[in-house]
Order: C-alpha cells, then sequence, then structure tokens
C-alpha cells in the first residue's frame, strides 16, 4: 500500500492527537485517580498506534505499544498514577512529537532512538516482557451468532432479491500486533462486494482491541463464497476464514413466534466500520484559502473600479447595480474572513506544559492563567504569534516571577502568577502577558542606557518613564547581569517587536517595581483586506489604515508651536505632536503652504500624533499587498494597494510613524 498520499493526513491527526494527549496529562498530575482522563490517554496511545503502524512508523508503534502497557496497568490498578508516571508519560510525549517534527523534515523517522524510554516504561512496570492482556468474552472456538428477529428480517429479504446471507468468521494470527487496523481492512474488503450487518464483537470492542484474534460477521452479498473466501485470505496476517451460509426458512435459531428469541439490537449495534454521521467540518488546505482570499481581493478592486467608472456615466440602473455588488462582495469577504478565522487557543495551547517544565527547572511555584482562548484571529496571525509569545512567557517566569524566598520577603504568595490574556477590541485582537514578579527596574534601564552610549545622563533625566521602559525593545539591550539559558530581560525583545510590528501591530509595556509587569501586543484582525482613508501628499495618494485613524481636525498653520524642535498644537487643552508627512517621506513640495491644515489623529495604544496631509480623498476598502524584498526596508511603509483606477497607492505604517 502507498502511505505516501496519507501522509498529510497523518501528521495533522497526529498533532491534534498529540495535542490532547498533553492536555491529558497536565490534568491527571493534578488529578491522579481520575480514571476518565486515564482511558483517554489509553485511547490516544491507542489510535497514535494504529495509525503509526499504518503508516509503517515501527518505532513510534513500538513506543506507543509499551504506553499502552503500561497505562493498561494503571486502569487495572496494578501501578499507581504518581510523579515518576506522569513524569514518564511526558517525555513519551516529547518523543513522539521529536518523531512527528523528523517526519515533517525528512519523511522517515530517521535514526531518532526512544529505546531507553522503551525499557524505562518496561522498567516501570516491574516485568520487561510482559504485554496488555485483554479479556476477551468472545474468545474460543468458532460459533454460530444468536440471529435477531431484525437480522433474519433483513437477510430473508435479501434472499428474496437474489442475495446470500453469510456467516463470515475471520480467525487472525496470534503475533498480529494491530488486530484492529486489519479487522479495517477486513470490513473494507467485505464492504466492496456487499453489505454487513452485524458484527461479533461490536465495532467499538473491534477499535479498542478487545476481543482475541476470531471476528464473526453476518453479511450479505451476491458473489459466492469462494471469491469472498479468497480475498479474505490475501490479507496479511489472516490465519484462516470460514464462511457458513445462512438460510432463513430452515435456520433453527430463528423462532418469529418464539418471543425468548427475540432480540432487539442495541443502539449502534450495526457492526459497520463506516459510521453513517455527516461530519459538519472539513479539512481545507491553507494554501486554497489564501487562493480564495486572493480571488476575493480581485473582486473588490474591480468592484472598486466599476465604481469610479460609474461616477462619470450617472446611471441609475447602473447605481442600484453596483450597490447589490458591494452588498456581495462585502458578504463574500465576511464569510471568507470567517473561514480564515482560528481561536487563538491553538497557541495557548503549548504555554500549561512549558510553564510546568520552567516552574520544575527553576524550583519556583508558578500558576498560569488562561483567559479568552476563544478569541479568533486571522490564521495568518496564528501562525506568526506563537515564538513572540514564547519568549514573552518565558522571561515572565524566568526574570520576572521571583524565587519562593524573595517572594515571601516581600509578603507575597510563595506561587508566582502568570496571566495570558486574549480579547477583540475594534479591528484589533490585543494579547495581554502579565505576572506578578519583580517588575522591570527602570533605574538599571538608564543605567545601562548611558553606559552603553544611547543617551547621555541629561536626555535620561528628562525621559518619561514609559520612554525609558520602551528601550528594553533595543537589539542587545538586557538589565540581567547573570547570562540565562532561558532568557534574559531585554534579549531578544527586539525580534519580539519586529516580529509584532511586521504584522502591522505594535508592542506596549507596563511594569511597576515589586508588583509586575504586563506586555501588551495588539495586531489587527485580518492582515489581507482592511479599511483605510485615502489622502494626497503632494502628488501622490497614500492610504492610512481605518482601524489607526481616532479623528480629523482643521488647525490655522499660526496655531502651531514649536516646543523641544517638535511642531506641536493645542487640542482641546491636550499637546498633540505632529508629523509633517512630506518631510518624513521626502515628498518634494513647489507650491506654497495652505494657511489651514487637514490633520489625521493617529493612535498607537495610548499614544496620539497628528499627521499633516494636504486632503482627503475618502474612505475605501483595500487590499492589502506586501512590497517586495527590495523595499521591504523602508521606513512608515506598510505595504501597497492598488485602486479602482489602476494606480498604486501606498499603505503608511502609523506605528513606526509615532
Amino acid at each position: 500500500m502507498d502511505s505516501s498520499q496519507f501522509m498529510d493526513i497523518f501528521l495533522e491527526e497526529a498533532n491534534e492527537h498529540l495535542e490532547n494527549l498533553n492536555n491529558c496529562l497536565l490534568e491527571l498530575e493534578k488529578d491522579p485517580d481520575n480514571m476518565q482522563l486515564l482511558n483517554e490517554i489509553f485511547r490516544v496511545a491507542h489510535t497514535l498506534k494504529g495509525m503509526s503502524g499504518t503508516m509503517g512508523f515501527q518505532k513510534m508503534t513500538k513506543l506507543t505499544h509499551q504506553m499502552e502497557n503500561m497505562l493498561d496497568d494503571i486502569r487495572k490498578k496494578k501501578l499507581k498514577v504518581d510523579v515518576q508516571v506522569v513524569d514518564l508519560l511526558f517525555e513519551c510525549l516529547d518523543g513522539l512529537q521529536a518523531f512527528i517534527d523528523l517526519i515533517i523534515r525528512t519523511g522517515s523517522e530517521g535514526d531518532l532512538d526512544t529505546s531507553l524510554l522503551v525499557d524505562k516504561l518496561k522498567v516501570l512496570q516491574g516485568d520487561p516482557d510482559k504485554d496488555i492482556e485483554i479479556e476477551d468474552e468472545h474468545a474460543g472456538e468458532h460459533t454460530r451468532i444468536n440471529l435477531t428477529y431484525y437480522d433474519s428480517k433483513i437477510i430473508a429479504k435479501a434472499q428474496g432479491e437474489g442475495f446470500y446471507g453469510y456467516q463470515v468468521d475471520v480467525t487472525l494470527d496470534e503475533s498480529c500486533m494491530l488486530k484492529s487496523a486489519r479487522a479495517f481492512i477486513v470490513f473494507s474488503i467485505l464492504e466492496k462486494h456487499g453489505e454487513i450487518i452485524r458484527s461479533v464483537p461490536e465495532v467499538e470492542d473491534i477499535e479498542d482491541e478487545k476481543f482475541s484474534n476470531i471476528i464473526s460477521i453476518i453479511y450479505i452479498s451476491k458473489h459466492e463464497p469462494e471469491i469472498i473466501e479468497r480475498e479474505l485470505k490475501s490479507i496479511s496476517e489472516v490465519k484462516s476464514v470460514r464462511i457458513d451460509v445462512l438460510d432463513i426458512q430452515t435456520d433453527s435459531t430463528v423462532r418469529k413466534n418464539n418471543a425468548d428469541n427475540v432480540q432487539v439490537p442495541k443502539t449502534g449495534e450495526t457492526g459497520r466500520m463506516k459510521r453513517n454521521i455527516t461530519g459538519k467540518t472539513v479539512r481545507v488546505d491553507i494554501d486554497r484559502l489564501e487562493n480564495l482570499m486572493n480571488l476575493v481581493s480581485e473582486l473588490i478592486i474591480i468592484k472598486t473600479r466599476i465604481e469610479e467608472n460609474s461616477t462619470i456615466m450617472n446611471d441609475v440602473n447602473t447605481s442600484e447595480a453596483l450597490e447589490y455588488l458591494e452588498r456581495v462582495t462585502t458578504n463574500l469577504h465576511d464569510a471568507v474572513m470567517k473561514v480564515r478565522m482560528v481561536p487563538i487557543e491553538r497557541v495557548f495551547n503549548r504555554f500549561p506544559r512549558m510553564v510546568r517544565d520552567l516552574s520544575k527547572e527553576l524550583n519556583k511555584e508558578i500558576t498560569l492563567e488562561m483567559f479568552g482562548e476563544e478569541t479568533e484571529v486571522d490564521r495568518t496571525v496564528i501562525d506568526e504569534i506563537g515564538d513572540p509569545l514564547i519568549h514573552l512567557v518565558r522571561n515572565a517566569i524566568d526574570h520576572g516571577i521571583e524565587r519562593v524566598d524573595i517572594r515571601e520577603k516581600l509578603g507575597k504568595s510563595p506561587e508566582g502568577r502568570v496571566i495570558l490574556k486574549a480579547y477583540h477590541d475594534g479591528n484589533m485582537v490585543v494579547i495581554e502577558v502579565e505576572d506578578d514578579g519583580r517588575g522591570i527596574d527602570v533605574a538599571k534601564i538608564a543605567e545601562k542606557a548611558v553606559n552603553k552610549g544611547l543617551y547621555t545622563m541629561q536626555q535620561i533625566e528628562v525621559m518619561p518613564e514609559e520612554q525609558l521602559t520602551e528601550l528594553i525593545f533595543t537589539p542587545g539591550f538586557s538589565t540581567t547581569s547573570k547570562i540565562s539559558d532561558l532568557s534574559g530581560r531585554g534579549v531578544g525583545l527586539d525580534v519580539v517587536k519586529t516580529k509584532i510590528e511586521s504584522m502591522g501591530g505594535f508592542v506596549e509595556v507596563e511594569t511597576r517595581r515589586n508588583i509586575g509587569s504586563k506586555f501588551i501586543i495588539r495586531l489587527p484582525l485580518t492582515l489581507a483586506i482592511i479599511q483605510a482613508l485615502l489622502v494626497n501628499l503632494g502628488d501622490e495618494s497614500y492610504a492610512i489604515p481605518l482601524n489607526s485613524i481616532k479623528e480629523i481636525v482643521t488647525v490655522r498653520r499660526s496655531d502651531i508651536k514649536v516646543v523641544q524642535n517638535q511642531e506641536v498644537i493645542l487640542l482641546r487643552g491636550e499637546i498633540l505632536p505632529l508629523i509633517d508627512l512630506k518631510k518624513e517621506l521626502d515628498i518634494q513640495v513647489d507650491k506654497e503652504e495652505p494657511e489651514e491644515i487637514t490633520v489625521v489623529v493617529v493612535r498607537k495604544g495610548e499614544k496620539l500624533a497628528g499627521a499633516m496631509v494636504d486632503s482627503l480623498i475618502g474612505q475605501q476598502e483595500i487590499v492589502i499587498k506586501s512590497l517586495s524584498r527590495y523595499l521591504s526596508g523602508i521606513n512608515y511603509l506598510a505595504g501597497a494597494t492598488i485602486l479602482g483606477d489602476g494606480k498604486v497607492s501606498l499603505i503608511l505604517d502609523t506605528n513606526s510613524l509615532l
């Protein structure tokens, strides 16, 4: 069998099972006597064993098989769940994840060796050669299945239409490791030539391998027994096949008038391997979604172009048709965006295990609290946000949370808290990483900035505390005197900031000495299509994302003042710094500046600034096109868009302007 065609499905499902296993192990550590959790862990190990065996990954199969052995001993009360057991199961989880990562990269298990893990599992059980012993109520010689009244009615009707009724008994080799997988192949072949009525044991027991090596099946088909027997015997590890013809007219097992022999089948007792349940979800390759989004983007560009042409034609029917097209494209865009949206839980789920391991490694007591896991963000954001969050959480644990003895001296609880929170705020998604640790020492930041020659002492003295705190995002800037294998407060935070800003977001810091720190990340909900305000600067048009605009005001040039070489205006009693976009973007000005200036007030979190523009064009839905790598280093630009008239308009990055 060529298994390569199933590789993508195997890897995706394996990752889902490993994520489930990770969550279950974390819960089992808190509640060792929870049999429901234990059964779920056993089910996951069993499923992974079957999947890896079918794909031919023998090392994974051996490891999961031995995990089953140990878990079965726990279920039979032969072994108790303790720290040693949980730690070993986590090691097995890491081993399985290593296999999956290697298979993703190379397509094979390679030379990765987990024999030490397998030996640890055997030693913990006390008997290196033991195997799972499954009690099977159906074990023994071939026996005739007692047909139910409904079985007999189905077979009798099938016989009247030219079908045969059979009892098919399949015996597997005693050495067969993947009995459930072989059973699936048996059922698959039988269903090609007929219909399965019932099986003994039932489907659930076969899936869980709760049978010895015999499967009995009530079956109807138009094929002769010899043909069915020949196909079944072609399956590897099938020892023997026996087929008995059932004749309902003479079959003494059926007594319609004898109530004692009428058996009503239990719910789900169909014996079919195929479940007649229609799934409500489908797996869709992300590339297909990207292609769909690109098509919607092109549709919006064409719609904008038609709208501009319609203003010249001034036709009522055309205007009505365009209004309808506007509604359809908007709904289509919203629908595609919802398909691309996934819960941020997919990122958050990796942190409980990480916090557990780090707290043990650093000998700290830490509780992780997560809120808003159901918050949905664009799939592209999910793929990119993981690494920055990992760095911030590791920083919080390593350098934010104090040791137990220090916390007690400060009057804090011995157990430190790390809070991970996500929520929507307008057209932005906000992610907060908060800890109740020592906070960031602003005095140390100031000292380090002077020592590194970034600022003079005079500049530091007049610098606001918020601006001082943001110096930790400077490349290579760190306040810690001890190099840590895990993290350094400031080391790598410039990478975090760069990554967030590359997605059109920004990061802020709030900190209080010995109270804690909070890193706030704000990201746009989507990175593809946005609402923007088009403005004129000289002879060119530029787009400003609407979600970063607070308001638009008109000011007189005589009202502009200069404070510390910065142009400012007084807006409703507040000082608003001004940004001369033409100067920042090096746009040549040939004509005299007007007395009245249009100012677009943009924001970055709590910060505000006024961007001076020549005039406003209007609000428009635009498609963001990324700049080529030759233009990627230009400041203040987040990308470009194609307007309805075919011209290109550059999109301003207001975060970098502020």
